[in-house]
């Protein structure tokens, strides 16, 4: 990065680190859901392993990685998340749905019915999971930033996306406050290079 670039970027840093109503944008990789009963399938008499710890509570990345099988195609080595839940899901891009033959549809996490299926694989085992969607762009926020912008668990907003050279407004994002949230958007990998985002950037909103 050269010295022009590295100036902008710290004067952008400053700009948005003053302004209180500034939201996160994190970038959602491929990734997956299991339940108890898929991840012992897969991963025989081992235990769901923490490689590093997500920003939402309790919430992490394990070191088990697991290959999404299609009709046309197979996404290697995607990360499984932490911990266990009631129903497996896995959450993919757009590009890869259609590389891997899938017509996942876009949805809020939970949300599976119809969803198509793939199998999972690992060398130990595999699963057939009902469960594959786009993840449908949203905000994660405690109760009190939900009063403070003015939003309620469910509503869809604007949030304008301040990225290098491509600035961005991203429609139809959805409001998810629960007490103990940490406050980010979450888009997937198509969304955020299409945009041009970072590590550091972050969005606001502009219509609610």
């Amino acid at each position: 990065m050269d010295e022009t670039a590295l100036r902008a970027l710290v004067q952008r840093i400053i700009k948005e680190e003053l302004d209180p109503d500034r939201i996160p944008i994190g970038v959602s990789n491929h990734h997956i859901h299991l339940t108890e009963a898929d991840f012992n399938t897969l991963f025989p008499n081992q235990e769901m392993t923490v490689l590093k710890p997500l920003k939402q509570p309790k919430e992490f990345a394990s070191k088990q990685t697991v290959d999404i099988v299609g009709p046309k195609g197979t996404i290697k080595h995607v990360r499984v998340l932490g911990p266990c839940r009631a129903h497996s899901q896995v959450e993919i891009a757009r590009s890869e749905a259609l590389n891997i033959g899938v017509p996942a549809p876009i949805r809020l996490s939970g949300h599976l019915d119809g969803a198509p299926s793939v199998k999972l694989v690992t060398p130990d085992g595999e699963v057939t999971v009902q469960g594959v969607i786009i993840a449908k762009r949203h905000i994660h926020m405690s109760n009190e930033d939900a009063k403070r912008f003015g939003v309620k668990l469910g509503d869809t907003v604007s949030v304008e996306v301040q990225s290098q050279d491509r600035r961005t407004i991203y429609n139809d994002v959805i409001c998810r406050p629960r007490e103990d949230f940490v406050l980010e958007m979450h888009i997937d990998t198509d969304e955020a290079n299409a945009a041009n985002v970072d590590g550091y950037t972050f969005g606001k909103i502009v219509k609610a």
